[in-house]
């Protein structure tokens, strides 16, 4: 049985808990298996522009960019402005075709 007092306590540390990230691939963070961090390359995915938005498309894009991270773009969103040389993004409108493939 607990106690409403030893709840209390815990709930803060449950709560910091949630917030806390961790990954291999954290910005400026060699990879393990590659010294020099990834770069991404928009320039090689443009032909997926007018494509679904899918999730083996997805996973192509990523392979063809060079990058380490997928950001997707849903329609009306707005986006955080931080810079990752690692990072593809990819808008899609509402009909789930991909309107613009970038880096950053």
């Amino acid at each position: 049985m607990i106690h409403t007092g030893k709840l209390i306590a815990i709930l803060p540390a449950a709560a910091l808990a949630a917030c806390a990230t961790t990954s291999a691939n954290e910005p400026g963070t060699p990879d393990a298996g590659n010294a020099e961090t990834a770069m991404c390359d928009p320039a090689a995915a443009q032909s997926y522009v007018g494509q679904k938005a899918t999730p083996q498309v997805g996973e192509q894009i990523l392979d063809a960019t060079g990058a380490r991270q997928l950001r997707w773009g849903p329609p009306r969103t707005a986006f955080t402005m931080d810079f990752r040389q690692d990072r593809v993004n990819v808008m899609y409108d509402d009909a789930m075709t991909i309107t613009q493939v970038t880096c950053g």
